[in-house]
């Protein structure tokens, strides 16, 4: 496989992210199946026109149904809201395409599990698009921690801290509709958290958590996109049905403790993605504020030079640097999306499942519905009873 044919439904913030890394992927990468841009799709005739020019797709569409029957089309790229996620999913797994979608899978554990069913039963790749797993500094967390080099883990705690709607006046965007997006920042940002704990230490047992939403309503929105929105002026306003915080305590199957917090009311931090994970052998501190770093501590060191290191993640040892620029040029936000694009069409072309894929998403979903009903029922709930 030389190529592979994309249809893309969902044009504004993950669009754009993912059609950077269609367009980066031939330079950069040029022994993976090259992505050919056939058709980008959304409800908005002149706005995905608009966008199809300006970020080099062949074709706009305003009809998803006719675009996953296409026979031009290999691979359906799914980063519409949440709630049509399910839809799409199962309809172009029915017509035979293999599936990439953004997280959150579905809005509901019963929804994602429906759209595993539907790829598995039609024989289709899919992925979930879990982009900080792809960063090179996270990819030499786990490498440590898989080679045994930070012992037996105890600890790991996470934070992923926005304040991008702490003005109350901030209009009520459709990720602060439970309808659309399922949930607020704990489906937003703890999905991130809780995948990333997956897969750098291993599967949850139980969790207990809390949350609240601060600002009970704001003003309707004009307009809006990506992580940003103007009011309608009309002076009125609408419920806020998602959470703001969410906050939670977990036990691994290792024995290892989590701690977990998710926040759009954290002013101050634009986008602070961090975990620390302590082992027996050492530790490892992690901020995608600084995403090339790594700090790193290990017990064995000598005594009179004990502490963190920093570790610069841009040598070709590390996962994908040897692609980019050389040692200590550092890379962004879009290389994450460029590295999880190469997974996908990698698997494709060895004719393999990709890595995180629905089955992932489907266990991330699981931990997200385990911690709210914890909190609907102030109880500590077991994973497996979801």
């Amino acid at each position: 496989m030389n190529q592979v044919r994309v249809g893309m439904i969902g044009y504004k913030f993950m669009g754009k992210a993912h059609s950077h890394a269609y367009r980066d992927i031939p330079m950069f990468f040029p022994n993976t199946p090259r992505p050919v841009m056939k058709a980008i799709c959304g409800r908005n005739e002149e706005a995905v026109r608009q966008a199809a020019g300006q970020f080099g797709w062949e074709e706009a569409a305003t009809d998803w149904r006719e675009l996953v029957s296409r026979d031009d089309i290999d691979l359906i790229d799914i980063n519409a809201p949440s709630d049509a996620h399910k839809e799409i999913a199962i309809a172009a797994a029915g017509a035979g395409k293999h599936l990439f979608c953004e997280k959150p899978l579905a809005l509901t554990l019963a929804d994602a599990r429906e759209m595993l069913a539907a790829a598995e039963t039609a024989g289709v790749k899919h992925m979930v698009g879990f982009n900080y797993r792809f960063a090179p500094a996270v990819q030499l967390a786990r490498k440590l921690i898989g080679e045994g080099r930070l012992g037996r883990i105890y600890h790991f705690r996470a934070t992923f801290l926005q304040d991008w709607i702490v003005d109350p006046e901030f209009p009520l965007v459709w990720r602060l509709d439970k309808t659309i997006a399922g949930s607020g920042a704990h489906g937003d940002l703890g999905a991130h958290l809780i995948d990333m704990a997956r897969f750098l230490v291993g599967e949850m047992t139980e969790v207990v958590g809390m949350s609240e939403t601060f600002v009970k309503e704001r003003p309707l929105p004009g307009s809006m996109t990506g992580l940003s929105a103007t009011g309608s002026g009309s002076g009125s306003k609408g419920p806020v049905t998602v959470d703001d915080a969410t906050l939670f305590l977990c036990r691994f199957a290792n024995g290892a403790l989590g701690s977990f917090e998710a926040t759009r009311f954290a002013a101050g931090h634009r986008c602070t993605n961090s975990f620390e994970i302590n082992g027996s052998l050492g530790s490892v501190k992690f901020d995608f504020e600084r995403m090339n770093e790594l700090q790193v501590y290990f017990t064995g060191d000598p005594a009179d030079v004990q502490g963190f290191r920093r570790v610069l993640a841009t040598d070709p040892a590390h996962a994908y640097s040897e692609a980019w620029w050389p040692p200590g040029h550092t890379i962004g936000y879009e290389h994450t999306f460029i590295h999880e694009m190469v997974e996908c069409l990698k698997a494709l072309q060895e004719n393999r499942q990709p890595v995180p894929n629905f089955h992932d998403g489907v266990l991330c979903q699981a931990v997200l519905e385990a911690v709210e009903r914890s909190i609907a029922e102030k109880r500590w709930v077991q994973i497996g009873e979801m």
